[in-house]
Order: structure tokens, then sequence, then C-alpha cells
């Protein structure tokens, strides 16, 4: 039973809840303690909140067995990614910088937003410093592994959050994603992640909140537990601009509705700005491009010449560590990462000049996506290039070896098509496609156009409906 409990879906969960055949101590008791046990091996956690889970756990009872009104997650446990301020308990950023941050004074308002939903907050999920990476290890924390296999990385930022939800240890997690760091982990870990359009779903804490390319959404096993976050999640807040005012309804377009894909377009684009795509990893996503044909969608490869401005996207993204971190350097540069020093050292090479062109490519990327969905009414793609990476893996210096070729750095071998998005604005989800010939998972993603998570969602639902994954665990199990 307690193996059933660890990997049920949250709907499902909450829906045993309402109907009184499931109690919250119980479930968050049987989630707690495979927590324990497999913290040691993933090295998932920043902070396993027990008592506050407990506490919270009761509660959720009580208010149950009285009979006050439920929310759609009520006494279903999750995490939440250690960017992310948790009231009562420090906010670390992966950073030995804030090893000893004092716990955080409030909620931020999509932790808020989730325990509104009756969902228990059970811990803090670890994340590379700053969330600068795709890989999920530092000198403060160590290595978060992949329950698929020990030996790789769960992806970065989010990966401590995509350890846990692959491994059974809570049906879902928040993440966050300023270049992929949700849709990334989610490709490595057999998970769907959402990244939702910009402004759908509000940035407190975003230090350039008028510039923003950084989001917050769900890890899950399934899309239901994806779209059900979601739904809680979006809604404007007084402090993302972005999200005031704007209105991004879930309504489904009617070519959606059933399961006949007849008319709607997919636009394939093989490769952004990455030189190779592995084998094993091309074979899976012909299959979920087969397999959305077999429902009658239209499927043409793009061959518009895009500029996917790699280049330009790292000014911006590391010339934004570099201005950010140079506070912390005559204090901590010895203990932090070497990855974050390296970012910064290239960032700080950068001018203005560099910088405001850059802004002005991401003005031209976003024009050449929204030109190709006057076309298309979906563009899907391979979430990544090739399998997680070896754990150790540099992800500053190291080349992306795909079928024995070298393909330069993370960002530009590994996980080129996820980034552009973060610039565009554009809804992006990673759904799984399958298993490389190494046993680990592989993933497509699915864009669409701005306001239309509802849409992207469906898309993939049909894919999971046609190419189930769920059903799939770890071999490393839930603990017993």
């Amino acid at each position: 039973m307690s193996d059933d409990l660890l990997f049920m879906p949250a709907v499902t969960a909450a829906a045993l809840i309402r109907a009184r055949k499931l109690s919250p101590v119980d479930y968050v008791e049987v989630v707690l303690r495979a927590m324990h046990q497999a913290q040691p091996v993933l090295n998932c956690f920043a902070t396993i909140m027990e008592q506050d889970a407990r506490a919270a756990a009761r509660d959720a009872e009580a208010a149950l067995m009285s009979g006050r009104p439920l929310g759609p997650l009520h006494g279903v446990p999750i995490h939440i990614k250690d960017l992310v301020n948790v009231a009562g308990v420090p906010t670390r950023h992966g950073s030995a910088i804030f090893a000893d941050n004092p716990p955080a004074a409030a909620d931020d308002i999509l932790v808020a937003r989730l325990r509104a939903a009756g969902a228990i907050i059970v811990a803090k999920t670890t994340t590379p410093e700053f969330g600068v990476k795709g890989l999920t290890d530092g000198p403060s924390f160590g290595i978060t592994r992949n329950p698929w296999n020990l030996d790789r990385t769960p992806g970065g930022s989010s990966g401590g959050c995509a350890a846990a939800v692959a491994a059974g240890l809570a049906p879902m997690g928040l993440g966050t994603d300023g270049a992929g760091s949700i849709r990334g982990p989610a490709a490595c870990a057999g998970l769907v992640g959402l990244k939702a359009t910009l402004g759908a779903v509000p940035n407190e804490a975003g230090r350039d909140a008028f510039g923003s390319n950084i989001y917050a959404g769900p890890l899950s096993r399934t899309i239901a537990d994806a779209a059900l976050m979601h739904s809680i999640l979006q809604g404007p807040d007084q402090n993302d601009p972005w999200s005031i005012g704007t209105h991004h309804p879930a309504t489904l377009s009617p070519a959606l509705t059933g399961t006949d894909l007849s008319g709607v377009r997919l636009g394939y684009i093989a490769r952004c700005a990455n030189p190779r795509v592995a084998a094993d990893v091309t074979a899976n996503t012909q299959a979920s491009l087969a397999a959305w044909a077999g429902l009658g969608a239209e499927i043409e490869e793009v061959t518009d010449a895009i500029d996917w401005i790699e280049y330009e996207g790292r000014v911006l993204y590391q010339s934004t560590f570099a201005v950010f971190c140079a506070q912390y350097l005559p204090q901590w540069q010895n203990q932090m990462d070497p990855v974050t020093l390296a970012f910064m050292q290239r960032g700080a090479g950068f001018g203005m000049p560099d910088f405001r062109n850059a802004e002005f490519a991401r003005t031209r990327l976003f024009r050449a996506i929204q030109a190709l969905f006057t076309r298309y009414d979906f563009l899907v793609m391979p979430t990544m290039t090739r399998t997680a990476l070896p754990v150790g893996h540099d992800a500053a210096n190291d080349d992306i070896i795909i079928d024995g070729e070298p393909c330069g750095i993370t960002r530009q071998g590994w996980t080129s098509p996820q980034y552009p998005f973060n610039l565009t604005g554009h809804p992006a989800l990673a759904v799984p496609s399958g298993f490389g010939d190494d046993g680990l998972p592989t993933s497509m993603q699915i864009v669409g156009k701005w306001g239309a998570e509802t849409d992207v969602l469906r898309l993939g639902a049909l894919l999971e409906q046609t190419c189930p994954w769920a059903q799939h665990r770890p071999s490393f199990g839930a603990p017993e």
C-alpha cells in the first residue's frame, strides 16, 4: 500500500481524501518516512519540514472530519525548490553564502496559493547555487542524484524536485525555470514539467521584474497533476508587472476537445542551436510524432532559418549573474560553485552594447516564433538532445558528447531547445517520450501560443493517453 501511495497522482490522492478513504495524517507519514530513507541516497532535499508537515496533516484531517470546505489539493504533500520562500524555513539558494540564512518571514505568493488550495509543504528541494546550471550539485550540499541511475544527474536547476517526484517522494513539486530549469529536470527524470506563458504565473521574487525570463511551475508524473498545480498558481500579483491585467483563460481550442487531431498543425523543429541530437532521442521523438499523426495531426518539419540567439542569450544570462553575485565575491569566492564563478567571469566581459544588442535579439527571436505560429498550432521538438549527463559533469567547460561527437557545453549541446522560450515567453511543456539506449528517460517539448497553456497540456495529455508513461518507476524504486 505504501508503494501505491507514493506513486499515486495528486488528483487521485485528493479525491480519496475528500471521500474520507485516505487519511492526510497517514499519507504524509508514509511520504516522510520514504523521504528520510531516500535522502542519504538521492540527496534531493535541502530541508525536510517534518514537524510542520505533521502539524499541517493533523489540521487537514480535522478540517476533513469537521466538514469544512476543502481545496483541490487538500491533504496532498508537495515540496518547494529552495529558491522560493517558505515561511519559517531558511531559503539557502543552494549556496554557502546563505547556509545560515534566517527563516523566511512569509510565504512566497505561490506557496501561499498552494497552501490555500490545501497542499501540505513537506520539504524544500536542492538547487545548484542560485539555480545557475543544468545539473544539481554544489560545494554547499554535494551531489543530487537521478533515481533512474545514481551515477547520472537529475538535471538542473530544479533537480532536487525532479529526483524527489520521480522517486515517489510526493506527487508534485514547485520548480523554477530561468533557462530550462523545470523542463530539463523533467526530461532527465521522466516527468511532466510546465513553463507557462510569461506573466501567467507571477514571479514575486524576481530582481528584474520587467526584463524577466524566470518562471515557476509544476513538476509531476502526470499531465492532470501539472494542470491542477498550474490552475492554482496562475493569476495576477501586484509585485509582478507582467501578471497585472494579464488574463490567460483556461479555455481549450475546439480542435482539441476530442481525440481527433485532424486539422491541428504541428511544426517539428529537429534542432535549435544544437549541432546534433542523439539517435535514441530522435527515434523516440519520431515515435511521439507518429502517435500524434495517428490521431490525425498534420506534421511538417520547420525548415526556416531561425537565429536561436545562443550567444545573445548567454550575454543576458551570464552578465546578470556577474552583476548580481559581484557583491559576494570578496567574502565568499572560495566557497562558491566554480561554475557560478566561471559564468560570472564570462558575464563581466560583456559591455553595455553587448547587453542591449542581446535585448534587441530577444525581440527578434520572439517575432520569429510568432511568425511560425501563423502557420502552426504548436511547435514540437526534443526537450534535450540526449539523456541525463553523468554526475560531476563540468557545466562551464566540459563538452556534451552525443553519439561520440563533442557538441559544445551544456547550453549549446544539451539544453538548447529550452532557453529560447524563456526569452520569447511562450508556454513550453516537457513530457516523457520513452527511454534511451542507456535506460534513462527521453522527453518531448510542446511549445504553444501565448496564453495557450490549456492547449499545450491537452496535446500532452493525448500523447500520455496514447503512449502512457506514469506506470514506469525508477529501479531505485520506492524505499521500504
